[in-house]
């Protein structure tokens, strides 16, 4: 113990603050390894967190990566030598397109560039799955309006329009994919993708509950898992198309080879989460997404025994071999404030039980935010959340009293499919940061 107190005089500097950041800072922090925050946004929480030593907001790196990437680089003088770890997808693309700059005064915990871009881009993801046999949802890339047509009538409405980089698609819609029922919507959410210079695909849905999804979590290592640890999703937010709200650790040794196999093919060393959903048409798990950056629930892996932030620190900054005992099953993980706000929301049509509800509560648990030992990212969260709700309720208000047919607007206008072509991207077109201010509390992670 004395000499990993030691080793932890080496700090960790967490790029970004929100939940995935905070299980970093979390995990990390406890184990007594200095822990730094560089944030950017105005929902982020992990930099109160009691663990972290110091925290410095630089320019968000998907609004000025330049700028940015700057930010990190005058600061390294600050850490000496520290371990640098991206803990969005945001923070990922800029740290691994600038890795080699960066790793002058860091030690990098993220892929190189062409394996980051594999991860964020679900197009160079879904074609590493193929060549690696691994099954996914029929996904299509339409040139056109008249192909998209012709696609969506293959793939049967509803389906999902999907963006090949969530976190572009998230930043600018709040939401990290749209569902879409016609023709009318597809239009509208095609031509809305297009002016914001944004790629997107179309996708099957996968038929099934929310719990047939389930996380392959790995840190692996010259080119083999050295640690793998699996959990099963309950409930999402929203519903079926968003991250999750509620997660229970489980052995699921079905997912194991089809996680193997796309990480292998992607060339991937470090941690990453691979999301899979069971298809019960065929019976085969199908890959959704892979992460490579700490997920969403990352702090349920530790809870279990599996440190994964911490394993990769020690194995980066002191070359340990990254290893860790048999995983605790039937520990829940969940995020209070979304599985709240999405339970009275959808409660009624998601058909669970009362019990399934509260049962994660009543069991061995951790939360994403509320930690009654580190209660200021939850306090944070909770302002941020009430005056969200404050700013919205008026909007609500009116649109209760005089709703509008803003939604179904783009019908008229749209009626005729075949024969059009794309909407051009604007020059130099790039998502927007306002969403940000407009986005929900509860929807602020359901790209992780």
């Amino acid at each position: 113990m004395k000499g990993a107190r030691a080793r932890s005089e080496k700090p960790v500097v967490v790029v970004s603050a929100h939940t995935m950041a905070l299980a970093a800072v979390r995990a990390l922090g406890e184990a007594g390894v200095p822990v730094f925050v560089l944030r950017h946004d105005a929902r982020d929480m992990a930099h109160v967190s009691r663990h972290v030593r110091d925290a410095f907001v630089v320019p968000a790196p998907q609004d000025d990566e330049a700028a940015f990437v700057d930010a990190v680089v005058r600061l390294a003088p600050l850490f000496r030598g520290a371990m640098l770890l991206p803990a969005s997808d945001e923070a990922l693309a800029s740290v691994s397109r600038h890795k080699q700059r960066l790793a002058r005064d860091y030690v990098v915990a993220c892929p190189d560039f062409p394996v980051a871009q594999a991860v964020l881009e679900k197009r160079r993801t879904y074609a590493a799955a193929a060549r690696a046999g691994v099954p996914v949802p029929t996904t299509l890339q339409p040139a056109s309006l008249e192909e998209a047509s012709a696609d969506a009538t293959r793939l049967g409405y509803p389906l999902i329009v999907k963006p090949s980089q969530s976190h572009l698609f998230a930043a600018r819609f709040g939401r990290k994919m749209a569902v879409v029922h016609d023709d009318a919507e597809l239009v509208e959410h095609l031509g809305a993708a297009r002016r914001a210079g944004l790629e997107v695909v179309l996708q099957e849905i996968v038929p099934g509950d929310d719990a047939e999804v389930v996380n392959y979590n790995a840190y692996w290592c010259d080119g083999r898992p050295a640690v793998e640890f699996t959990a099963r999703q309950l409930r999402k937010a929203p519903p079926r198309f968003g991250s999750p709200r509620a997660v229970v650790s489980e052995r699921i040794d079905e997912v194991l080879e089809p996680g193997r196999r796309i990480l292998a093919a992607l060339g991937f060393e470090g941690f990453a989460c691979v999301e899979l959903k069971r298809d019960p048409r065929d019976g085969r798990y199908k890959v959704l997404d892979v992460n490579g950056r700490p997920n969403l629930s990352g702090l349920l892996a530790v809870r279990c025994g599996v440190n994964f932030p911490l394993l990769q620190y020690r194995h980066l900054m002191y070359g340990e071999p990254p290893r860790a005992g048999p995983a605790t099953e039937g520990v829940y993980w969940t995020d209070l404030f979304r599985d709240l706000a999405y339970t009275l929301r959808d409660g009624l049509s998601e058909r669970h039980p009362l019990a399934s509800y509260v049962a994660p509560y009543l069991a061995r648990h951790c939360d994403a935010t509320v930690e009654l030992s580190d209660l200021r990212p939850a306090l944070a969260r909770a302002r941020w959340a009430a005056q969200t709700l404050a700013s919205r309720v008026p909007r609500w208000v009116r649109e209760a009293v005089s709703p509008t047919p803003a939604k179904r607007a783009t019908a008229t206008r749209a009626t005729v499919v075949r024969g059009m072509t794309m909407p051009a991207s604007p020059r130099g077109a790039r998502p927007e940061r306002g969403a940000q201010a407009s986005v929900a509390a509860t929807s602020a992670e359901e790209h992780g």
